[in-house]
């Protein structure tokens, strides 16, 4: 395949569309299936600031990215407001020619003293992590001391301040927060956010993860359908990961991120980009491309665009749909709060 002259085409006919960017491994919480404190303590050794892409170098990427059709930025990290003028980032990205939006994922503790800059910047959507109403149930899975009307007070002013929708992810784990559920989709009714329920994955190597834990979508809309009446609803685009779903009295809509029981590899058409500038093209890989060092050795934006191009092209990754396979299963995968989940 040619891949100076047209969009890249993976192995399995998937184009590229949307990119993730890490723009930080460091975070203010320790949420147990992502940064637990066991592991992620005071002894813990954070990347060098060196060693992290520099806000110009994210610029000169994302142009490249753009150029192989890449026209959705997500802003993750770690926690991205934990680094200093993320907000200057998003307006440096706002003007490049092919992106037509940009949303950034916060666990919401930093969010209400950001919102207005994060606006005038361009943010066109806000996704906040938050995986239960119950100051108690928080605590435990964020594994922090925290606020929780903080955080609800940060998505109230954004629902204000931001053109698009305000999404809730919801991470379920059995014997936990299951039981949140209902009160969790009473509270984004109410107040017109779109809840996302995601059932628990074995992202990374140390959140203990094992199928016992995983509340399938099939249960919980079992549960929700008790209370609701609820129909699905089609995708927004193509490859949307959610399976949506909307109250039949048309308050609002909920989904869910099935990446266990329900498999979406085939419409996989996101690239993530972490920290350390090391191009991932599946959630669940296990090694990264090292673009930093071509970026940092004065590559040309040709010789960039041809390699990033060719690594997509060679693609053909579908962890989820082969997750039971021995061969997967026993794979040690890069850690989530690596590449933004």
């Amino acid at each position: 395949m040619k891949t100076s002259q047209q969009n890249p085409i993976d192995q399995l006919a998937r184009p590229l569309r949307d990119l993730r960017i890490s723009i930080t491994d460091r975070c203010n919480f320790r949420c147990t299936y992502c940064m637990p404190e066991s592991h992620y303590n005071e002894s813990y050794q954070f990347m060098d600031r060196s060693n992290i892409l520099s806000y110009e170098e994210i610029i000169r990427t994302v142009k490249l990215f753009s150029q192989c059709g890449v026209k959705k930025l997500r802003i993750t990290g770690g926690e991205p407001l934990v680094r200093k003028d993320c907000h200057q980032l998003i307006s440096m990205l706002k003007p490049i020619q092919g992106i037509e939006d940009i949303a950034l994922t916060t666990n919401g503790a930093l969010l209400s003293q950001n919102i207005d800059k994060l606006k005038d910047a361009g943010l066109d959507r806000i996704t906040v992590s938050l995986d239960s109403l119950d100051q108690h149930i928080f605590e435990k899975i964020s594994g922090k001391s925290f606020p929780l009307q903080n955080i609800l007070d940060g998505i109230a002013l954004a629902k204000k301040q931001l053109s698009g929708p305000v999404k809730i992810n919801m991470v379920v784990k059995k014997d936990i927060n299951d039981h949140c559920v209902i009160e969790m989709l009473e509270y984004c009714k109410k107040h017109n956010l779109i809840l996302r329920f995601i059932e628990f994955m074995d992202v990374g190597n140390l959140n203990q993860w094992s199928t016992k834990d995983v509340v399938s979508s099939k249960k919980l809309l079992k549960t929700i359908e008790k209370k609701w009446n609820v129909y699905p609803i089609d995708p927004n685009y193509k490859g949307e990961v959610a399976q949506r779903y909307q109250f039949s009295d048309g308050s609002g809509e909920f989904g869910f991120i099935s990446s266990v029981s329900h498999p979406f590899c085939g419409d996989c058409h996101r690239a993530r980009l972490s920290a350390d500038g090391k191009l991932y093209t599946c959630l669940f890989a296990q090694n990264g491309f090292d673009l930093k060092t071509l970026l940092r050795n004065q590559t040309s934006d040709e010789d960039l665009l041809k390699t990033i191009k060719q690594h997509w092209t060679d693609r053909q990754d579908q962890y989820s749909q082969l997750r039971n396979t021995s061969s997967i299963s026993s794979s040690k995968k890069v850690e989530m709060y690596s590449i933004g989940g």
